[in-house]
């Protein structure tokens, strides 16, 4: 009989990470793996102050605690389907749980040769393209990073902006756009920087360097201002805080048919796991509104069901994937990068 248990890892940064919200350093992850074969894992990441499933470390881990025991409960009488679904309604305002027990499932489908994610990409027959991303930093550091981004053969790059002198910032686009032309694209993230009374300065002055789409321009919850930048369609506007803790089904239409953005973007472990994504983008795709996948984060664990998900889509732009090699302490992997995709070494698990 399966049961389940856990453990916390704290994953620490090669480098500190610059985002709107501050530097970090580290961040923690709840790792659920089945006892019998402790090889097979999923992953509860959370972002402190991001995540609204994560208030304490008590609370979390008494709800991964619950978790565990109620599993091993049902395990008994119920099958994986009926299980899946349970978690699915129980932990909707937990998605970075219900992804972790998501995850540990399909590991153990895959354990026993089973992929319900069947692509080329997870038969590491094809990869999947990612953008570049740059951390907040300093001119210089901002400068160096986009250099190595280009030698390792990326043609997309998301910019973390907000941090810095916007001038800086401005400076920056202006560089890359005279050193490489238009051959790159760019996008960039605001997370919720810019205040409604810069907001459209802000905007024309960024659009004269050819930005393919700005996330989250403003803070969440000004939905009449948002929906008003997404007409104007100055830059196109990706939606993702703003997605964040709209668990139903009719709220999302509500937020989307509002709104009217030009992209969402979804993170499986502040979004709803894979079944609330799966949900965003069924709703998005019947309204014409574009979205990509991106990781929120994690550790290869949760990157790579990331990246197995989105492949399963096919997607047509590219994914925000491609932050596995952040950590010092990572758990291995068979992914791997190559001019600007992510690839899959399909080795026996």
């Amino acid at each position: 009989m399966l049961k389940i248990n856990f453990f916390r890892k704290n994953l620490k940064f090669k480098s500190p990470a610059g985002t709107s919200r501050g530097i970090l350093y580290e961040k923690p992850s709840w790792i659920f793996y089945i006892e019998e074969a402790q090889h097979i894992l999923g992953e509860c990441s959370v972002i402190p102050g991001l995540s609204l499933d994560y208030q304490s470390e008590d609370q979390f881990e008494n709800k991964i605690k619950w978790v565990c025991q109620t599993f091993n409960s049902l395990i008994q009488s119920q099958d994986q389907v009926k299980i899946l679904s349970f978690f699915s309604n129980e932990l909707k305002a937990f998605p970075s749980i219900l992804f972790g027990i998501e995850t540990l499932l399909y590991n153990l489908n895959l354990d026993r040769a089973i992929d319900p994610f069947d692509t080329e990409f997870s038969r590491g027959k094809k990869g999947i393209s990612i953008n570049g991303l740059i951390w907040m930093g300093s001119s210089d550091e901002m400068l160096t990073q986009i250099g190595q981004k280009i030698i390792e053969g990326y043609s997309i790059l998301k910019l973390k902006i907000g941090a810095i002198e916007l001038s800086k910032e401005l400076e920056i686009l202006k560089n890359i756009r005279d050193t490489y032309g238009k051959k790159l694209e760019l996008r960039v993230d605001a997370n919720g920087a810019f205040g409604a009374s810069e907001v459209r300065d802000i905007l024309f002055e960024l659009n004269k360097y050819d930005i393919h789409s700005i996330e989250q321009p403003i803070e969440k919850g000004n939905w009449k201002l948002m929906k008003a930048l997404c007409k104007e369609a100055v830059i196109p506007v990706a939606l993702d805080e703003e997605l964040i803790g709209i668990n139903l089904p009719e709220k999302k239409k509500e937020l989307l048919q509002t709104i009217r953005p030009q992209f969402i973007i979804l993170k499986p472990s502040l979004h709803g796991g894979v079944y609330g994504c799966s949900e965003w983008i069924e709703i998005a795709e019947s309204m014409n509104i574009n979205w990509w996948l991106t990781s929120a984060l994690e550790s290869n664990i949760g990157l790579e069901m990331i990246a197995r998900f989105a492949a399963h889509y096919k997607p047509k732009i590219a994914q925000g994937l491609g932050t596995g090699g952040l950590f010092t302490n990572n758990f291995p992997s068979p992914l791997f990068i190559e001019s600007g995709k992510l690839y899959l070494r399909n080795e026996k698990r």
